[in-house]
């Protein structure tokens, strides 16, 4: 899960073929399955726009809503390398 905090989406994604993959193993599919993944996907919500923003925001003593603007921003004019890059880039430019 470390290694899913650097492309945010992509390693959401990646991780969440496991989960589904042992819920669907477990219960299969239905009710449990779905709660499973929905409770999965409330915490990679919460997970990549709260705490990551946070934690990263003390490392490189930056506010998390600059944190998340690069992110935007970055993304927005590279595409998934603005994204890879946008935590040390906003370092550089503070």
């Amino acid at each position: 899960v470390g290694l899913s905090v650097i492309v945010p989406y992509i390693g959401a994604t990646v991780v969440t073929v496991p989960v589904a993959a042992v819920a669907y193993v477990q219960w299969g599919i239905g009710g449990e399955f779905y709660t499973v993944l929905i409770a999965y996907m409330i915490l990679q919500v919460i997970d990549g726009n709260v705490l990551v923003p946070v934690i990263f925001s003390e490392a490189v003593n930056l506010h998390p809503v600059a944190i998340i603007a690069a992110v935007l921003v970055f993304g927005g004019l590279w595409g998934m390398a603005g994204v890879f890059f946008a935590i040390p880039l906003a370092t550089m430019i503070k």
